[in-house]
């Protein structure tokens, strides 16, 4: 099962050039049964990475392009009424997927964006005094532009704590923006996706990572990193929910590194893109200043 998540991380790196770093954070927030948000510019192949991620893990994919105008039923769905059957229907919307990219969040208004919190921490949704589940496993991709671009308006900070990472893909290099220009003829490159995981295939690698040993010498680290945070006003405090983050996310990545148990090196190569965003809102995907200055400042005695 890991060889195939490493056929999947290669077919990716295929089709996103000289990001492997970013498409291996996106995996490991997929096996942690995280949320992704990814903030850049336009055109840096944020839509194209959440695509390639969906279709290498085999799951269904809606894109919904947020604007000012969109409403919650719009994203959740609504009961509609049948002259024929004289009857209410229930009409599904495109967040009962496996896979949401929700393209440009930050363009939605606080009311759309919010009917967004209880799908991604609880995984259903409640419409007109209804539960609906949904499918499983459940997948927010999120992309938002900058904040100095016109239309834009910042996550609140319960918005920002729901997604288990924030990652920036930056400008390629020259060699690997040289191959895009030159294979432009050929379009998108999702072509190149030979090989995807099934649905149950996934969830089997996902219902592995909790297994993961931790020793409490990591987990005291952890709570090192979280403390540290909540003893100066320089920025905003870790809670428990992003500790538990950083558990999972560390398990997820230390799976795909093929180990059984987690070291310290996993809870600081996931730490930047789960703790800047919780610590300083106002922060751009990238600039991992706060994150980075807890790191140095926490001694790791492992």
């Amino acid at each position: 099962m890991l060889a195939e998540l490493h056929r999947v991380e290669q077919n990716l790196n295929r089709v996103i050039l000289g990001k492997a770093q970013q498409i291996r954070l996106a995996l490991c927030c997929l096996l942690a049964e995280g949320h992704l948000l990814l903030e850049d510019l336009p055109g840096m192949g944020k839509t194209t990475l959440a695509h390639a991620l969906a279709n290498a893990a085999g799951l269904s994919y809606k894109r919904v392009q947020f604007t000012n105008d969109l409403l919650p039923g719009d994203l959740l769905g609504m009961n509609i009424y049948d002259t024929r059957s004289s009857q209410f229907y229930f009409q599904p919307g495109p967040i009962f997927s496996q896979v949401l990219l929700a393209d440009e969040i930050n363009r939605a208004s606080p009311k759309t964006q919010s009917a967004l919190l209880e799908a991604m921490e609880e995984r259903q949704v409640s419409i007109e005094g209804e539960t609906r589940a949904l499918p499983t496993p459940f997948f927010v991709i999120a992309t938002q532009n900058p904040l100095f671009h016109a239309g834009t308006s910042a996550l609140p900070e319960s918005q920002l704590d729901r997604f288990l990472f924030r990652i920036s893909l930056g400008f390629p290099d020259k060699a690997a923006e040289l191959q895009l220009l030159q294979d432009e003829r050929l379009g998108s490159r999702l072509h190149l996706l030979t090989e995807a995981l099934a649905p149950e295939q996934l969830r089997l690698l996902q219902q592995q990572v909790p297994k993961l040993q931790i020793q409490d010498q990591v987990l005291e680290y952890i709570l090192a990193l979280v403390h540290a945070s909540r003893n100066t006003k320089e920025q905003l405090p870790l809670s428990p929910r992003a500790a538990k983050a950083i558990v999972r996310a560390a398990k997820a990545m230390a799976f795909i590194n093929s180990r059984d148990f987690v070291t310290a090196n996993d809870v600081q190569q996931v730490f930047p893109y789960i703790a800047e965003h919780r610590l300083n809102p106002q922060s751009t995907a990238g600039e991992h200043m706060l994150s980075t200055k807890l790191l140095q400042s926490t001694p790791c005695q492992l």
